[in-house]
């Protein structure tokens, strides 16, 4: 079980991929490169929704995260007015409304070849959005994240994502990191909800 996780998945593994989440509900979306990621985001999220992003180094690495900190867009970030409030409590509400947003966007930690969507997380606070209250979602995954099987996604993110992210997390000057949820999306059957997957063909994330 022991694989390289950070090599990108070849075309046809990226296709049979692709088919099977279809099956799923999933709307897949190829990207060649990063750039081309963000130029696909733009063409999803209409002028004027709300958006709100989950803390993701894949959002980091294909610049999406400098486009809203510039404020050059045309949506209405609800982390700005997050990280403006002083006040704990009201910013503790405000984190909890932002579920609520328009579209939703962060990325995953294993896809299946059969179209599993797997993401762990330490406080759980991205997966109400992903797996419910907002209507759209998108996420972000380089193919390197691409899995055979559940035992993989799930051995991928212990043994490969967890070292790293916690090795960053130490490296900013926090304890470390834990994995506290997880969540394996398996299909969309609410007719009202559009679940966006954009493979980079580049190495994104973890």
């Amino acid at each position: 079980m022991f694989m390289q996780y950070d090599q990108l998945a070849s075309k046809e593994i990226v296709e049979k991929t692709i088919a099977s989440l279809k099956e799923r509900n999933i709307n897949p979306i190829f990207a060649e490169t990063k750039e081309e990621a963000v130029l696909k985001i733009k063409e999803l999220i209409p002028a004027g929704a709300t958006i709100m992003t989950g803390s993701s180094t894949t959002l980091n690495e294909i610049g999406f995260s400098d486009l809203l900190v510039s404020k050059n867009h045309p949506w209405k970030n609800l982390k700005d007015a997050i990280v403006e409030e002083k006040d704990p409590e009201k910013q503790n509400r405000l984190r909890r409304e932002s579920v609520l947003s328009d579209y939703f966007l962060g990325s995953v930690h294993a896809v299946t070849q059969d179209g599993e969507v797997w993401t762990a997380s330490a406080s759980g606070s991205q997966i109400p959005s992903y797996a419910f209250t907002s209507p759209n979602v998108i996420w972000v995954v380089g193919t390197q994240k691409i899995v055979p099987d559940s035992a993989s996604a799930a051995d991928r993110i212990k043994n490969y994502v967890f070292l790293l992210e916690d090795k960053r997390m130490k490296s900013v000057g926090a304890p470390g990191s834990t994995i506290g949820r997880w969540l394996i999306f398996e299909r969309e059957i609410m007719p009202n909800r559009k679940v966006n997957l954009i493979f980079v063909n580049q190495k994104v994330g973890f």
